[in-house]
């Protein structure tokens, strides 16, 4: 599925014999136009340009779409392709400017522009939208997502917690195995991990490292899963948890445990409250209940109430009440930015700190979020015919909000969108980031999260 010939829509393929005669350039942009959130947090470009831009298509691939696209019904610009394998050896002739990564962009404002540096091929900057625009608003979006969702928590530890030091550890990435695909659970894993460090997300690591150059952009802890719990059957389940005390344990150590593959009040009350309890304390590890099925507000508000009773705590500065260190808690089932914000509501309406739980979410983080939440679009906005660039766009009667910007455009510190002629001396956030085939700009993922602290 690498042949960049063939990643695109199938009716694109056409629309080189539609554009007016003498076209020579086309400049088109991405941006955000509206939707959940007023901002977005722009993530992904580095990773697709080095995956699919870094790489020269063949002729084998050349051939390949030629046969493909034939048979499948639609026309194929075989002699543009062959042009460009030919004076281009298989680079794309196209120039990508784009904002920083990490940068939090207004919406409707152009987070990337593109535009072909070869008059001969206008028609490839339309070709490249599906896989462009695809590459953009799934890891922006998570990225988005995560952040909102760390404001939520950032917000409820100013007001029940003595600092803020465990917030990079709050959300946890449970996504990978509710991902549509590995590449999708790599992208939305490594986005969510430009907000937070916690992450089951394998492949986010590895993107991370060959995308970013990131040595470690993620940690995660021991923890059991239904299975290794349920294999020493129910009335085994005392000794099941006990084993985890005993390869996990040890100071500063830190290990999770589901414990309602029965009863989860049980578990917290008869065998984690009493008969481990001396076991956990004497081990210095900081054992993390997991409850994974019921209400969510009701179970984490027994349970947490029940763990204070059983294994003490104290009062912060602040007035909410922290568990002991050796006990915290983690809801993974049924998480969603709404669900985090009522746990944490009800969590300090009953005089308990933030500092008590994180959240391990799955499908809601890289599964859920769709091109329609933000609205992402990439839109011609202007087109050089016979030398002179005119404007291109779009204002459709029925639907306003569908409205596209005109001319060649540029995006300003203060964030207004101008034409490139109207700059004068603003500086443009829109730089150059590749051009024919080559990576002019690169950020390492420290970099990426610099950019978003420096907000």
């Amino acid at each position: 599925m690498k042949n960049i010939i063939l990643n695109t829509d199938s009716y694109k393929s056409s629309h080189y014999l539609q554009y007016p005669p003498k076209s020579e350039y086309i400049s088109s942009y991405i941006e955000a136009r509206g939707g959940v959130y007023p901002e977005t947090l722009f993530f992904g470009l580095q990773a697709f340009i080095k995956e699919y831009l870094l790489t020269p298509f063949t002729r084998d691939d050349l051939e390949e779409a030629k046969a493909i696209l034939e048979a499948h019904g639609v026309p194929f610009n075989y002699e543009g392709w062959e042009y460009i394998l030919e004076e281009y050896d298989g680079y794309l002739p196209l120039e990508i400017s784009a904002v920083e990564e990490g940068r939090l962009i207004p919406i409707r404002s152009p987070l990337l522009q593109v535009v072909n540096t070869d008059p001969k091929v206008p028609w490839l900057v339309s070709y490249i939208e599906t896989a462009l625009l695809r590459a953009i608003w799934y890891p922006t979006t998570v990225a988005t997502l995560s952040y909102s969702i760390k404001a939520i928590i950032r917000t409820y530890l100013e007001e029940t917690a003595d600092n803020r030091d465990s917030l990079s550890f709050k959300l946890h990435d449970f996504g990978a195995r509710g991902a549509s695909s590995q590449e999708s659970a790599m992208l939305g894993g490594m986005a969510h991990l430009v907000n937070f460090q916690g992450t089951d997300t394998l492949s986010a690591i590895v993107g991370a490292r060959r995308y970013y150059g990131a040595d470690m952009a993620g940690f995660s802890i021991p923890a059991s899963e239904h299975s290794t719990m349920t294999s020493w059957e129910k009335e085994g389940e005392r000794d099941a948890y006990a084993n985890m005390i005993k390869q996990f344990g040890g100071e500063g150590k830190i290990f999770a445990v589901v414990s309602d593959s029965y009863n989860i009040y049980n578990a917290v009350n008869t065998i984690w409250g009493k008969q481990l309890k001396e076991q956990i304390l004497q081990s210095g590890a900081t054992l993390v209940i997991r409850p994974d099925s019921g209400d969510p507000i009701a179970v984490i508000l027994t349970i947490v109430k029940d763990l204070y009773r059983l294994f003490g705590g104290s009062i912060n500065s602040k007035g909410y009440k922290v568990l002991s260190d050796s006990i915290r808690v983690i809801q993974g089932d049924g998480v969603d930015a709404e669900a985090i914000a009522d746990i944490l509501e009800a969590l300090k309406a009953d005089g308990y700190s933030a500092e008590n739980i994180a959240f391990g979410m799955g499908g809601g983080l890289l599964q859920k979020p769709n091109r329609d939440d933000m609205s992402f679009a990439m839109k011609v906005s202007a087109i050089c015919v016979d030398g002179v660039w005119r404007d291109v766009y779009k204002n459709p009667i029925t639907d306003s909000h569908k409205r596209s910007k005109r001319g060649r455009l540029a995006l300003t510190q203060g964030y207004e969108s101008v034409r490139v002629e109207e700059l004068e001396q603003r500086e443009d956030l829109l730089q150059p980031i590749y051009r024919d085939g080559r990576l002019l700009k690169e950020l390492s993922f420290d970099e990426v999260r610099m950019n978003l602290r420096k907000r």
